[in-house]
């Protein structure tokens, strides 16, 4: 049997839901994004988790612990959220005011992680689990989760700008009809129903 990855982007922050960029900034979980998270759990108690890997930020532990999933877990740092350098903490529209055709897929960050970079994480991490078999957990971040998404199914990561991530939304990166030569997106971004 071939790894199934779920891919579990950690719940609502005051940044995520203000759009600020939240790289290395180690911030709470709302009550919001801690009650998704529960709900999260729920649904996640259907399947048996051969392996649980989570990010080292408090948002996405926090995550991995409400769903349930926090004793059997590791800390993965290669899961980290993007490296966002001088543009952490500004949202899309302040960096745009300064950098009107900037785009973090293509161009990176200031001091921060390039894209070939972030995609050397992501091959780390696919790697890691390709001789792994069964369900396996990974609880991350938006962007980050977006370029390992890319990287899955064999395309360049910036394939990442063009892909939604929710808060506390999970996602399952497989094989069609079981053959390690077909990864794909079995399920992107599904959310609990009264999210908006």
């Amino acid at each position: 049997m071939l790894p199934r990855l779920f891919l579990i982007r950690h719940g609502e922050t005051e940044w995520s839901l203000s759009g600020r960029h939240t790289g290395r900034t180690d911030i709470a979980l709302t009550e919001r994004g801690e009650e998704d998270a529960r709900a999260l759990g729920n649904r996640l108690r259907a399947f048996t988790f051969e392996a649980v890997f989570t990010s080292p930020s408090l948002r996405a532990r926090r995550t991995c612990e409400l769903a349930g999933l926090a004793a059997a877990s590791e800390i993965d740092s290669d899961l980290a959220e993007w490296d966002y350098g001088d543009y952490e903490g500004l949202t899309s529209a302040e960096i745009l005011e300064a950098r009107p055709d900037w785009n973090l897929f293509l161009d990176g960050c200031p001091n921060g992680e390039s894209p070939s970079r972030v995609s050397g994480r992501a091959d780390r991490v696919i790697a890691g689990l390709k001789e792994r078999e069964g369900n396996i957990a990974l609880f991350t971040h938006g962007h980050f989760a977006r370029a390992l998404a890319a990287r899955w199914i064999g395309s360049p990561v910036d394939l990442g700008r063009r892909f939604s991530l929710a808060p506390a939304s999970l996602s399952v990166l497989d094989h069609e009809h079981q053959s390690a030569r077909q990864p794909i997106i079995a399920l992107w971004n599904e959310r609990k129903p009264d999210a908006p």
